[in-house]
């Protein structure tokens, strides 16, 4: 009879080559799952605007990312951000997704603030209406709603600050009018301490400077016409100032008649004494000093030609002769 034989054991080079495809299989999975949870999503949204709100947490912009399908694990976003970008933070804003970006990517982007949405550069003149504005905001951003921009910011005319602005081409009315109030509140902290001596409201000396900055164009004219006007009002007399007239029926001081100085508007210099119930526009820093610093002289009357040219008069009879010379030519 044949002895019963045990079954050949394994050579060490079949266990070695066991646990070599042992191993290369588990790292093909971890590969492929490291694939999978870091690429982009299939369904990245490509060409989308992410919006990141102020003050998000981690916690909430990984569930923003997750939710716009631009991350396949909120879990592992916050997991690689907290490992491997120790000590950034998460910035707010709205982030521009052309193609598909990788986790590591998306979250470069997220804690560095790149947005990579156009900007755009955006001048308002000195002394432009809140309706001015909202013809250049048009013009620049695309699309813009200038229609509720009116509506919101009608309340703000002379407290949105003329200046250069670099905006988001995708700039919303609300953002534009916030970041045009708060370069105004900028500007002006330096002069309270002015506005506070003149024994003047903010109101009224921004007001003030709205018919200055419509009414001149240099500084010393400024100053001087500041200290005609502030002087009317001291003496009772009406303003008289045409520039309004623009802000009630659109005309300039050249196309102004005898029914216009009529008209029943409290932005009727002509009409009401003392300042007119709001800024007629938005005036420069310039405008706003000269108001609060006006040239003391002995002028009651002033006028400008087309070419802005001003002449003074401290009588009505001068004045009528600066009319006669000037504004008949």
């Amino acid at each position: 009879m044949e002895e019963n034989k045990e079954p050949p054991s394994l050579s060490r080079s079949n266990l070695d080559n066991r646990k070599s495809f042992t191993i290369a299989g588990v790292l093909a999975v971890v590969f492929v799952v490291f694939v999978f949870f870091f690429a982009a999503p299939f369904s990245f949204p490509m060409g989308a605007i992410i919006e990141i709100p102020s003050g998000a947490t981690l916690t909430k912009t990984s569930h923003i990312l997750k939710e716009k399908n631009a991350i396949h694990s909120s879990m592992l976003f916050r997991a690689y951000i907290t490992f491997f970008e120790s000590g950034k933070k998460v910035v707010a804003g709205k982030y521009l997704f052309s193609e598909k970006e990788s986790l590591f990517l998306v979250a470069e982007r997220i804690t560095s603030g790149d947005y990579r949405i156009p900007q755009i550069r955006v001048t308002f003149p000195e002394g432009s209406t809140v309706f001015d504005m909202a013809k250049i905001m048009k013009a620049s951003a695309s699309p813009f709603d200038d229609v509720k921009f009116l509506s919101l910011a009608k309340g703000d005319e002379g407290f949105l600050f003329p200046d250069t602005y670099f905006f988001s081409s995708i700039i919303t009315p609300e953002e534009t009018i916030t970041a045009m109030k708060e370069n105004f509140r900028k500007k002006i902290a330096p002069l309270e301490k002015g506005i506070k001596a003149s024994g003047r409201t903010l109101q009224d000396s921004v007001i003030m400077a709205s018919l200055i900055e419509r009414e001149t164009i240099t500084p010393e004219d400024r100053r001087i016409v500041s200290g005609i006007l502030w002087k009317r009002i001291k003496l009772g007399m009406p303003l008289q100032v045409d520039a309004a007239f623009n802000y009630v029926n659109g005309k300039s001081t050249y196309d102004l008649t005898a029914d216009d100085l009529k008209i029943d508007s409290r932005y009727n210099t002509y009409k009401y004494k003392g300042l007119p119930r709001g800024p007629i526009a938005n005036p420069g820093l310039d405008a706003i000093i000269a108001s609060l610093e006006p040239s003391n002289t002995q002028y009651l009357y002033y006028l400008s030609e087309k070419s802005g040219a001003m002449h003074y008069a401290k009588t009505f009879e001068e004045h009528k002769k600066n009319k006669a010379k000037y504004l008949t030519r």
